[in-house]
């Protein structure tokens, strides 16, 4: 499996060359701020970019937040004049980001007009209800996120000349990646547990907008967070204060601490946790014990979210990565649990 978003120059152009080989004639490929700046991409020929959106990451490598903005905007200069920059047009970032492109400039909106727009007539826990470009389509994906990421690949598909109502019928039939929003429901007690892979401050906040969005009066929110050691420190209290602002109870954990003390990582957690939200905090830096009390804590019908390490099936610390899989331990303590 990869370990990086976009695997290094020689890496990736031998996988191309092997996709190549075996009859692949498109590609597409997630190119992250990093394999901009280390020039990953450079000799590689891009038909088309899209922006999704700039949110808080990886400042510990760029530095600033300006310098993450500007490795962004580099992929987006490279383009030729034959391809199409697609951006978000509601994320004001995404104009800036194509200022100096020569490629041809196409938007995406829920909001404003747009090259293609889309309006949210919809959002629930079966799904989305989207109108795309005048034609209303159901989505069994869930959130307002996933109506953006919708849209993108929606415009995306169009502009490479595919037939929008086929694209719609595509799109209506695809269920969420592992670990993105990734529902596990007690089918005892109906407690639902969501995994997300949502380590960033926007990526939590869009998150919990969306358990927000579907909830029940009735229903209280538990949320199991960490932050990653050795990555941005800035954004740890911001994490636990915008899981003390979207749920009922919140237990802070350990996630991949790699060769930094996870009590460490903890208490500059705490720190941005408000004297009125701490007695709802509990602080359990054992992975496995936070879920477990969570789920306990859980009453039928409640939601218990899990969120930072989604799909991964493991826990890196100390330079060893132990076996370790956040849905898995999840459905095990329902089991246990009885829940």
């Amino acid at each position: 499996p990869a370990t990086h978003t976009t695997p290094d120059a020689i890496r990736l152009n031998a996988l191309l060359a092997r996709m190549v080989a075996a009859g692949c004639t498109h590609a597409l490929m997630e190119v992250s701020s990093h394999a901009v700046v280390q020039h990953r991409t450079t000799a590689l020929r891009f038909v088309g970019g899209i922006f999704t959106n700039l949110t808080h990451d990886h400042l510990d490598y760029h530095g600033t937040f300006d310098n993450y903005l500007k490795a962004k905007k580099g992929f987006f200069d490279a383009l030729p004049k034959s391809a199409f920059a697609l951006t978000n047009a509601d994320d004001k970032r995404g104009l800036v980001l194509l200022q100096n492109t020569v490629a041809r400039r196409e938007t995406y909106s829920l909001r404003s007009a747009a090259t293609f727009r889309g309006k949210l007539l919809e959002n629930a826990v079966h799904g989305l209800h989207l109108e795309v470009d005048g034609r209303e389509a159901q989505f069994r994906l869930i959130g307002v996120f996933n109506a953006y990421n919708l849209l993108a690949v929606y415009g995306a598909a169009v502009l490479l000349g595919e037939d929008p109502r086929e694209v719609l019928t595509i799109l209506s039939g695809l269920l969420s990646a592992p670990g993105r929003f990734e529902p596990v429901v007690s089918a005892k007690t109906g407690v639902t547990g969501i995994i997300d892979y949502a380590h960033t401050p926007d990526a939590l906040e869009n998150v919990l907008a969306t358990i927000a969005d579907i909830r029940q009066p009735t229903q209280r929110v538990i949320t199991v967070v960490g932050c990653g050691g050795n990555r941005d420190a800035a954004k740890r209290p911001v994490m636990a204060h915008l899981a003390c602002q979207g749920s009922d109870h919140v237990v802070l954990t350990a996630d991949n601490p790699r060769f930094e003390d996870p009590l460490v990582i903890l208490a500059q957690m705490q720190a941005g946790v408000n004297i009125q939200d701490q007695p709802k905090v509990a602080v359990i830096a054992d992975r496995r014990a936070a879920i477990r009390a969570a789920v306990a804590l859980a009453g039928p019908g409640d939601i218990v979210l899990v969120a930072g390490k989604g799909h991964e099936t493991y826990q890196e610390a100390q330079g060893v990565r132990a076996e370790f899989d956040d849905k898995k331990v999840l459905q095990e303590l329902f089991e246990l649990l009885g829940k």
